[in-house]
């Protein structure tokens, strides 16, 4: 087990990335939070999830941007050399075989999508749509 020496969380990994202090309250406080460098990207990740979710609110949850709409539909977050989307394992499941086409990583539940090169935005937008379509949870 690791402490972190700021906010005396314990975590399992060493060094384990996480977010120290007061959780942000909206979306735009979570991304203006970021590294400069991760906000855009963050930016263009959550423009592509409110196009297909128009309906859904904004939300900080679990100290992510999330969507809700009778429940958790979506998740993002940024960590170091990613953004993770986090749309439930149903869904990783379900786009596994897009996913490995777009080289990107993937486990149960959680899609890391790297900052270096273009971001897939309609892959984004498309996983967002499913979740919307089958209720699926988060």
């Amino acid at each position: 087990m690791w402490t972190c020496p700021n906010c005396g969380r314990a975590f399992r990994s060493v060094n384990q990335q996480h977010y120290c202090g007061k959780a942000p309250e909206s979306i735009d406080e979570y991304i203006n939070a970021q590294d400069e460098a991760l906000r855009e990207p963050l930016r263009q990740v959550r423009a592509a999830i409110q196009a297909q979710l128009p309906e859904a609110k904004e939300k900080i949850s679990w100290s992510m941007p999330t969507y809700w709409q009778g429940g958790n539909i979506l998740h993002f977050a940024a960590a170091k050399k990613h953004v993770g989307l986090y749309p439930g394992p149903e869904a990783v499941a379900h786009f596994a075989d897009k996913l490995d086409e777009g080289g990107y990583q993937y486990s149960k539940g959680t899609i890391r999508i790297p900052y270096s090169g273009d971001l897939p935005l309609a892959l984004i937008a498309e996983i967002a749509a499913w979740c919307r379509d089958t209720g699926n949870p988060a």
